[in-house]
């Protein structure tokens, strides 16, 4: 037997045993030998703590200590690693914190936590010299982080743009295949599991604009204010919408979107739906899938594809991540790669550019009295603000008492111009609901 083999294990605690800590048990007992003759010894998971130590979750528990007292299992000195997969802020912070200080290592899947505290999280590891891993808070099973922290590492990240949200995907692609409005798709994907009860963060981009906080920071070596990042969600959207997108040529997604200016030293950080070309590779990303388009100055464009949630996938990564430290520890080292890629002292605020000075080409949907001369007022208050339309289309015919949809792409404009049109427009007695206008990504 070889000197390697015969190491002691390193053990695990996992707090909170929800549909991701089920998997993880799966993934860690399923995957033990394969994990073993990796590693050189096993990771053994010693402890679990979850409120709820009545419901069974399908997995074998035995020889495993299982209470609902988290605070003990930081405590205790057969935990090496502690994993964090309760999600929310407050008693998920405090018990991240209380391990770093307890010199246990930390495995989390929070994107909401890390987007708001992360600086905090990650500074109180540097000082203990412990390491804090979050890969599976990101794109579910798709390894971007890890990807971009260190497979990336050569290059100045130019643009990202991530559908990073399965349950809009899912929602957007149903509603472009069968025609529903938004809230029955929603509610079906409720029924089969894809929506939560409050569906509020994925539909209203909340959870994709954390998720950007995160890579945003990683690729540009950014400290970046999650509440600084605008998101606007899929309420709202309309079949209609999602067929004007085929008939201009596109498919709307929502979309996480990242970009250096390097000369002012700015970024773009925004989430929103967006029109992308049918030809995109993100256009053709359906269901409750994810991707990750990321542009360096060497590599070019790449593409991370993958299921971003679920049971198996998110275990996946937060076992990846328990490999990874459990390789530091026999090494005797930590921090070999800081975790938002750019060493701690290194990383610089980064002013975000308004939206209003973006410049590009939009969809905009009036709804507007069928009337003679209707479309001509809408073109005059485009024309005033120097706006220029490229093509229109008018579905349907409502008579001079009903309202049809207009549906118009515009020529590239800055985005304050256009706001500024909208209001005019939507002040129009021919106008009757307001304007929805969806901004157009090009050359993906």
């Amino acid at each position: 037997m070889s000197r390697r083999s015969e190491q002691a294990p390193i053990g695990v605690g996992l707090i909170g045993l929800g549909t991701i800590g089920s998997g993880v048990v799966k993934v860690l007992q399923r995957n033990a030998q394969v994990i073993r003759k990796r590693l050189g010894f096993p990771l053994e998971l010693v402890r679990v703590a979850d409120l709820d130590t009545a419901r069974d979750r399908g997995v074998d528990l035995s020889g495993v200590r299982f209470d609902a007292d988290a605070e003990g299992l930081v405590a205790d000195p057969k935990v090496a690693i502690v994993v964090e997969l309760i999600g929310g802020y407050d008693v998920a912070r405090r018990l991240i914190l209380r391990s770093i200080e307890a010199g246990k290592h930390v495995v989390t899947a929070n994107k909401a936590l890390l987007a708001v505290h992360g600086a905090e999280i990650f500074e109180a590891a540097e000082r203990r010299g412990v390491d804090v891993a979050f890969e599976a808070s990101v794109g579910g099973g798709i390894p971007i982080l890890r990807s971009l922290r260190e497979g990336l590492a050569a290059n100045r990240i130019l643009s990202l743009h991530g559908i990073l949200n399965g349950t809009t995907n899912y929602v957007l692609t149903r509603m472009e295949e069968t025609g529903e409005p938004f809230e029955a798709v929603l509610a079906r994907a409720q029924q089969l599991g894809y929506a939560e009860a409050d569906p509020s963060f994925d539909i209203d981009g909340i959870d994709a604009a954390h998720k950007l906080t995160i890579l945003a920071a990683m690729a540009f070596g950014a400290r970046i204010a999650f509440k600084e990042i605008p998101a606007e969600g899929i309420r709202g959207l309309l079949p209609v919408d999602l067929l004007a997108a085929r008939e201009f040529g596109y498919r709307v997604k929502l979309l996480g979107i990242a970009k250096a200016h390097e000369e002012s030293g700015r970024i773009e950080a925004r989430v929103h739906p967006t029109f992308v070309s049918e030809s995109s590779l993100l256009a053709k990303v359906d269901g409750a899938m994810n991707a990750v388009a990321v542009t360096g100055d060497a590599v070019g464009r790449t593409l991370f594809y993958g299921a971003g949630a679920g049971e198996l996938p998110t275990a996946s990564a937060v076992v990846a991540d328990l490999i990874e430290i459990a390789r530091e520890i026999r090494r005797g080292s930590s921090g070999r790669v800081a975790p938002l890629s750019t060493l701690a002292e290194s990383l610089e605020p980064r002013p975000l550019v308004p939206l209003g000075e973006l410049h590009a080409s939009c969809y905009l949907r009036f709804t507007a009295l069928d009337r003679p001369g209707v479309l001509a007022h809408l073109a005059g208050v485009l024309g005033q603000h120097e706006i220029g339309i490229e093509s229109v289309i008018q579905k349907g015919r409502g008579g001079e008492e009903r309202s049809v949809p207009v549906l118009v792409k515009t020529h590239p404009a800055p985005e304050r111009s256009v706001r500024q049109a909208l209001e005019a427009i939507d002040r129009l007695p021919d106008v009757t609901a307001p304007t929805r206008m969806i901004r157009i990504e090009e050359g993906l």
